[in-house]
């Protein structure tokens, strides 16, 4: 038998107190007590009231979309033209390409032979510069694991990041030396955007 919020709790003859039971006795209206029932929220919201449709004017909206489909369908749509995919005219033209001049066979051979020539020597310079670049990064790491086995604080501060070397900028001279307190004009345009309607 239970009574009142779980005061006390008799079991035939016995009662235990809330000395010896301890309950949860809480004021609120989500988390009740274990002894107490449980129940769902009330619901303090009025249900929406339907709207009554007028059936004449459901026919007479479906009757208008039926037409404007008619009239669509009857019509073709206008595309409207994208101009950025139109390449302009002066540049579809083909150009007038001078014909390469007729070399004798000596000169022909000689210039292949150059050209062989400079492409190995370019080859080789990659060679050197990537050879190069590569044993400075070598040594680069070896000495970044020596300063390692030295010192921990010096190895951090070497591997940090410098944010000093970027952004870089710079000046260079001008064609003119600026002219003090000038003020650039705001400048006219002609708006020559077409505009077109479906």
């Amino acid at each position: 038998m239970l009574l009142g919020a779980g005061r006390a709790v008799l079991l035939g003859s016995r009662a235990w107190t809330q000395k010896t039971w301890p309950l949860q006795t809480r004021a609120s209206h989500w988390q009740a007590s274990v002894l107490t029932l449980r129940t769902s929220l009330p619901m303090r919201a009025e249900p929406k009231k339907k709207k009554r449709v007028d059936p004449k004017r459901d026919l007479a909206t479906r009757d208008r979309l039926r037409k404007k489909l008619k009239k669509l369908e009857r019509v073709a749509p206008e595309l409207i033209p994208i101009e950025d995919f139109v390449a302009p005219t002066h540049h579809t033209i083909q150009l007038k390409i001078r014909a390469p001049a007729n070399l004798p066979f000596e000169e022909s051979e000689r210039r292949a032979l150059l050209l062989k020539k400079w492409s190995l020597f370019k080859q080789e310079e990659h060679k050197q510069e990537m050879a190069a670049i590569t044993s400075l990064m070598d040594a680069q790491a070896k000495a970044l694991a020596e300063l390692h086995l030295e010192s921990e604080e010096l190895y951090q501060a070497a591997v940090r990041r410098d944010s000093g070397l970027f952004p870089f900028e710079s000046e260079g001279p001008c064609h003119t030396p600026p002219i003090a307190n000038y003020e650039a004009p705001e400048g006219k345009y002609n708006d020559v955007t077409k505009v077109y309607t479906q």
